[in-house]
């Protein structure tokens, strides 16, 4: 079986923004296949509101809830295989990401050097697993 690819388009506009100044709206769009589009920005942690829009949704929280939705569907796949019914599912999904030091390189090779998405797929995953009485 062939490998699959996964596709999404991200789209950002400058507007009337300078853009030099380095004060520029982070805020974008993630438009996926199914023809859902997600309003994105960088996170209010790494650039201030309102340079990011604080209501949509940045890579590092896609981060931690496409980690927790692929946890979610193999448990179930997993449970339903073994025959154990789930009535209910929930995740309090938390990811925590630090800085990474600055390379020296072409300004694709850079941005992709400094990205905490990009940098973070290496990074370790523990569940730890909360039954309600």
């Amino acid at each position: 079986m062939g490998a699959h690819e996964y596709r999404a388009r991200v789209h950002w506009q400058r507007g009337d923004a300078v853009f030099t100044d380095k004060r520029y709206s982070r805020g974008h769009s993630w438009h996926f296949d199914g023809g859902v589009t997600v309003p994105a920005s960088s996170s209010p942690y790494t650039v201030r509101v309102p340079l990011s829009v604080e209501a949509a949704v940045d890579p590092e929280e896609a981060l931690v809830a496409a980690l927790a939705s692929c946890h979610m569907l193999w448990f179930l796949s997993l449970a339903a295989a073994g025959r154990w019914r789930v009535d209910d599912y929930g995740d309090e999904a938390v990811g925590s990401m630090g800085r990474n030091a600055a390379g020296k390189m072409q300004l694709h090779e850079r941005a992709h050097e400094e990205c905490f998405i990009a940098n973070s797929v290496t990074t370790a995953v523990h569940t730890e697993p909360v039954f309600d009485a």
